[in-house]
């Protein structure tokens, strides 16, 4: 025991003798300390591996050593990406870098900045912390060779993260992640990765964010409505000055931005996880619309790349329902329908098949699914149109090829203006979907846990005693996504297709389980579509559809042992 804490002493003070950051050079130095005199479980936790490199890139929480976001795994990371672009034939290339607003991420960006000039590439760094869809945008309007985001999205405070882009503008995905991952493995040491203290370029705010507000007048159709009052938060990120400008330049009135929530805050206070997703996030948001009284919420998470909306809902005591992702994804899609929008739409295999139904609806518009993660939205041949049930959508992707939450949100923006013209709401738009497609109503059981195992226990159970009916409704097909299909690339995941009932009250319903790729979770999506004959029907339709959903998550939850 002795030997091991020795080993692992000495291993930390290695990792110190190299930390360039004094803040976590004393973090380390207190824990080992503490291991000397016996304790050594933090330490330990803190070299029981490396922060995995893959297809999200990386992702922790803040802190000191090989398990955690800091600057010494950055550096590391950005050597093993400067030298596998190289390896591709990019030396002399540009490599863009943005930043988020949370704590050491503006460190994370320069240090990337470094690296790549020091590796014989040329660097370019947005001027300040700015939307995740900026920095997708500048690859493609800058020629570059990749891009790097600092950030960890709608992750709780203490997490940071990095993701990668590729050329094209759009994430990376295997077999590009694993080839990365091996050239940070083969960083020995930081006393081998140069880093000059200048040589890279700031981007001047206008070049690049002036840019990307030109590119959203594709979004929009010149002389449509634009009569339409919002109440917008950007949860204590960096979507504001962005949005506001982006509102303004439309010719949209100003939004009613959430106060307490308007300025960049890396500690994020007023929410306990920063999604718009989450229960309480935007509690704030209905407060400011009560005294507003606005048409419709929009909300982005801190990154801005993701749009959640809320619509006036008398039955609800806050006054106000968020729509789900899927609701929001089925009105963009109409919307770009009735645009005329030319081009395959697509979304993941977790969210609604009532895209599916739109796409068939509408003479001309291919339709394909993917698996989840703008990864792959973003590489599906011919895209005019993409969405996940999460909250992204990518509504110009000659502009962003990855999700943007400013893009969506104007053109949110217009059909809720186009249909007030018409004395009409969205929540009217979402009824007549209805009644044409069916009721589509979605679901998710998710469940957050402190030990990863739980989750791996969760899925062999599920493939070793498989269930046969959910909710009294017959299993008819159940699919280990582990194994592939002809259509999609092997992922942890299964999914079970649901017979109707004989009564023919539902005519269909679908089961996918996952682990999440960025969050330590089990994640279920639940879908229920219901026949509806009239307007007058969808109230009995809405009641069927929330007690099939609560049935299947009873008896998946079982099924589970979550």
């Amino acid at each position: 025991m002795e030997r091991e804490r020795d080993a692992l002493i000495a291993q930390a003070q290695t990792w110190l003798a190299e930390d360039p950051d004094p803040d976590t050079r004393e973090e380390l130095a207190r824990l080992i300390d503490d291991a000397a005199t016996g304790d050594t479980a933090d330490l330990a936790d803190r070299f029981a591996g490396t922060l995995q490199f893959g297809t999200a890139g990386l992702r922790g929480e803040l802190g000191a050593g090989p398990m955690r976001m800091n600057r010494s795994v950055v550096i590391r990371a950005a050597a093993g990406l400067a030298a596998y672009l190289k390896k591709q034939g990019h030396t002399g290339g540009t490599v863009v870098i943005g930043y988020d607003a949370r704590y050491k991420s503006a460190d994370f960006a320069l240090d990337t900045a470094a690296v790549m000039v020091g590796a014989g590439l040329k660097a370019a760094l947005l001027p300040k912390p700015l939307p995740t869809p900026v920095l997708a945008f500048a690859i493609r309007h800058l020629g570059a060779v990749a891009g790097i985001e600092v950030t960890a999205s709608h992750n709780p405070p203490r997490d940071n993260g990095y993701k990668v882009y590729l050329g094209d503008g759009s994430q990376i995905v295997p077999p590009a992640d694993a080839e990365i991952a091996a050239e940070i493995a083969a960083v020995k040491s930081l006393d081998d990765v140069q880093r000059p203290s200048a040589g890279w370029e700031t981007l001047p705010y206008e070049s690049v964010v002036g840019a990307y507000l030109e590119r959203t007048d594709a979004v929009l159709t010149g002389g449509s409505a634009r009569d339409v009052r919002v109440v917008y938060t950007p949860m204590h990120g960096v979507g504001r000055d962005v949005l506001t400008a982006a509102f303004e330049r439309a010719g949209f009135p100003a939004p009613t931005v959430v106060a307490a929530q308007a300025e960049p805050d890396p500690d994020f206070p007023t929410v306990a996880f920063p999604n718009p997703e989450e229960p309480g996030a935007m509690d704030l948001a209905f407060a400011t619309a009560r005294e507003a009284r606005p048409d419709i919420i929009i909300a982005n998470d801190p990154d801005a790349d993701r749009c959640a909306v809320a619509v006036p809902d008398a039955d609800s005591a806050e006054g106000w329902r968020m729509l789900r992702g899927d609701e929001v994804g089925a009105l963009l899609a109409t919307h770009l329908v009735h645009k005329n929008a030319r081009g395959t739409f697509t979304t993941t295999i977790v969210s609604s098949s009532l895209l599916s139904r739109i796409a068939a609806a509408s003479t001309g518009t291919p339709y394909t699914e993917t698996l989840t993660g703008f990864k792959w939205l973003a590489r599906v041949d011919g895209l005019r149109y993409a969405y996940e049930e999460a909250l992204g959508y990518c509504v110009d992707p000659e502009g962003v090829r990855d999700k943007d939450g400013i893009t969506a949100a104007l053109l949110v923006a217009e059909l809720a203006a186009g249909l007030k013209e018409s004395g009409r709401t969205l929540s009217d738009l979402l009824d007549d979907l209805a009644v044409e497609h069916g009721l589509h109503a979605t679901d998710q059981l998710s469940v957050r846990v402190q030990d990863l195992s739980l989750i791996a226990d969760a899925m062999r159970k599920l493939r070793e005693q498989p269930p046969t009916v959910l909710a009294g409704l017959h299993i008819t097909s159940a699919e280990d996504l582990s194994k592939g299909t002809e259509s999609l690339p092997p992922t942890d995941g299964l999914r079970y297709h649901l017979a109707g009932d004989e009564s023919g009250t539902v005519s269909a319903a679908r089961v996918i389980v996952r682990p999440s790729g960025t969050e330590p979770k089990i994640k279920c999506y639940l879908e229920v579509v219901i026949p509806v004959a009239d307007a007058a029907a969808l109230t009995g339709a809405r009641a069927k559809a929330t007690e099939v959903l609560a049935a299947i998550k009873t008896d998946l939850s079982q099924a589970a042992g979550i």
